[in-house]
């Protein structure tokens, strides 16, 4: 059978489904299978949710989508955060921080972090994030190699900096690169 593989950069306010058995949240939320007519079969590897965005790979072939979610596989997040982050925090994000889960405390792995120096150029977003009359925000780069439940939204809060906007920027080799927001391409030459 040929697999099939695509990039897509989710928009914000999308969940990472293709769409819902519930009526009333069919009527209330956005779907990826609104971005594009996908092959029947086709998965997402790995979620951003609703409120997050940027890369996510989907596919037809279950054994890329086990390799891709094994913990050796980079994924980099670009957050704006509130305030001016520190390089005390951007330490405490790489060493590991503790995160509540819905099944406890969890410690996060050491990770790659570093403050960016300006701003990533990225699609605006299309729900303002909030008046800079409330102070200034910065931005981090995080590399993780798990993925538990809003981690990255967990790990900023943790060190006193909670996420403002929040987007996936690679996944292993794979960039966001110039994908417009809501775009989706078709890849290969890759397998599981």
């Amino acid at each position: 059978m040929l697999h099939r593989h695509f990039l897509v950069h989710k928009p914000y306010g999308y969940l990472s489904q293709f769409m819902s058995n519930n009526p009333s949240e069919a009527r209330k939320k956005r779907f990826l299978g609104e971005l594009h007519d996908f092959p029947e079969g086709t998965m997402s590897v790995g979620r951003l949710d609703e409120e997050s965005e940027g890369l996510l790979l989907l596919t037809t072939d279950g054994r890329v989508s086990e390799l891709i979610r094994r913990k050796d596989v980079e994924k980099e997040y670009y957050a704006q955060v509130d305030g001016l982050i520190t390089d005390e925090a951007v330490a405490q994000l790489q060493q590991g921080v503790e995160i509540g889960l819905p099944e406890g405390k969890y410690q996060t792995l050491p990770c790659t972090a570093y403050r960016l120096p300006t701003a990533p150029t990225l699609p605006p977003r299309a729900r303002r994030i909030r008046s800079d009359r409330h102070g200034p925000t910065s931005w981090v780069s995080i590399t993780v190699t798990e993925g538990k439940f809003r981690q990255v939204r967990k790990m900023t809060a943790a060190v006193g900096f909670p996420t403002l906007r929040l987007v996936r920027v690679r996944i292993g080799s794979l960039h966001l690169h110039d994908l417009e927001s809501g775009e989706v391409r078709e890849v290969d030459g890759f397998s599981a």
